[in-house]
């Protein structure tokens, strides 16, 4: 079995820079059904589809800003290196969950992300690239997400200024 580099793995899925986060993406799947405004939670703006999933890829040089989206996200580690990601709930409770292949060294191929949590996540040291997939449902929509300040976020989870500082911009 021969080990892709970053490089050829985006070139292999098509992969594009994430216009919001950052990292690379490729949307796979969009239902072609959908849950009306009307029988959504009232967090919902609109219609949404059933679920979407994408996958995502994080280089040494790239990592996911500080987001939060209106829905659980659900991450699927699939190859590459682990990534740690961080995790900042609505009652003032964070985490550090280390996405992964290696079971007995705690690394989790699935992660959770509650919706209104916030989480960002990056490449461990040494590592040169993460290949996940991520499923969202009620599928996602632009208007569901919300980036994360620096500032606000370490006002609010003070415990984790180093790891907020590492997943944010100035």
């Amino acid at each position: 079995m021969t080990h892709p580099t970053a490089q050829q793995v985006i070139d292999h899925l098509g992969l594009i820079p994430h216009p919001e986060e950052g990292g690379w993406f490729l949307e796979t799947h969009r239902s072609e059904e959908s849950f009306t405004q009307e029988i959504l939670p009232k967090r919902y703006s609109g219609n949404r589809c059933h679920s979407t999933a994408i996958y995502y890829l994080l280089t040494p040089d790239t990592y996911s800003h500080m987001h939060r989206l209106v829905t659980d996200e659900i991450f699927h580690f699939y190859a590459g290196d682990p990534c740690e990601m961080l995790q900042l709930h609505p009652n003032g409770n964070g985490e550090i969950i280390t996405l992964g292949n290696d079971l007995l060294s705690d690394q989790n191929p699935q992660v959770r992300v509650p919706s209104s949590s916030w989480q960002g996540m990056r490449l461990l040291p040494g590592g040169t690239f993460a290949l996940m997939g991520c499923t969202v449902a009620p599928g996602f929509e632009f208007a569901d997400y919300s980036h994360g300040t620096r500032h606000d976020l370490i006002e609010k989870f003070p415990d984790f200024e180093v790891q907020i500082s590492r997943l944010t911009t100035k």
